[in-house]
């Protein structure tokens, strides 16, 4: 039996488009399983796009037929879209420094089913006996070191190796170098980072301190596309915690880190089962 395909698609907004795709795959005697749709609407603010994500069993009929059939319709309204098998684990590399936690909750929730990637590579900015304290298997590391003087190469580096591993993902799980400009629009759209929501508000070192040192009564974290606005990126998850005045800085940091591996596993399973679409921005996120 064929395995369902998605199809996520975003355009302007005008009528029909619903009946134009649910007709399409109806005369192709596909079975629609799930869909979901939004429209961003400019009188409320929005851009005046549609979106929308479509799950639905092919009935024998090939990927690529259905690829090259609908091409027609995707050009005939404008469309930004992708038609891919529900089941594709995506090819991912994922950098870390010397903080491993969301690794480590990457790779379980992985090696358990829970997240449909392949990890593909390892990469850090520290040897891997410094940044990594978890097997991981078969899984090969990357050590690629940047200093200000090496980080065109190192870059080159990163670049060269998801050529090679065809990556169509890097997740940055607590990796703590800044992507350069170049580097970001190169990943733009397939690179998530998670930080702490403090930022802006508490930039710098030790943000769990400074919020301590601020009485914070809410905690939590935040996970983002990559941009060349640091920390800017359009965002995908969120989650918080509070606190009270008896949690000490290092409480803070703990259930910092534990919000910081949801958060990122949430999005890195939104990205992979196709629920993310961008929206300038702003991101429209199919949960389910």
């Amino acid at each position: 039996m064929a395995q369902p395909l998605v199809l996520t698609l975003a355009c302007l907004d005008r009528p029909g488009i619903t009946a134009r795709v649910t007709g399409f795959l109806f005369e192709r005697n596909c079975n629609i399983l799930d869909a979901q749709q939004f429209n961003d609407r400019c009188e409320a603010g929005g851009t005046d796009r549609f979106f929308m994500r479509v799950v639905f069993d092919p009935d024998g009929s090939t990927r690529d037929s259905l690829r090259a059939e609908f091409a027609g319709l995707a050009g005939e309204f404008g469309m930004e879209w992708k038609m891919a098998r529900e089941d594709r684990p995506r090819r991912t590399i994922i950098m870390v420094s010397k903080f491993d936690h969301c690794l480590v909750d990457l790779i379980y929730r992985w090696r358990t089913g829970e997240l449909a990637i392949d990890p593909v590579a390892i990469v850090s900015n520290h040897p891997r006996e410094a940044a990594i304290r978890v097997d991981i298997g078969d899984i090969p590391f990357h050590h690629i070191p940047v200093t200000p003087d090496t980080k065109p190469e190192a870059e080159a580096q990163l670049r060269a190796l998801a050529e090679q591993t065809d990556a169509e993902l890097v997740v940055l799980a607590r990796y703590m170098q800044v992507f350069s400009d170049a580097l970001s629009a190169h990943f733009a759209g397939r690179a998530i980072n998670i930080h702490h929501s403090f930022l802006p508000g508490f930039k710098g070192a030790r943000p769990y301190h400074q919020a301590h040192a601020r009485g914070v009564k809410i905690i939590g974290a935040t996970a983002h596309f990559v941009t060349a606005d640091l920390d800017e990126g359009p965002i995908i998850h969120q989650d918080v915690e509070r606190i009270t005045h008896a949690d000490s800085p290092e409480d803070l940091v703990r259930k910092g880190r534990d919000i910081e591996r949801r958060v990122l596993a949430e999005a890195v399973r939104l990205f992979a089962d196709d629920r993310v679409l961008m929206n300038g921005n702003r991101t429209v996120v199919f949960r389910g």
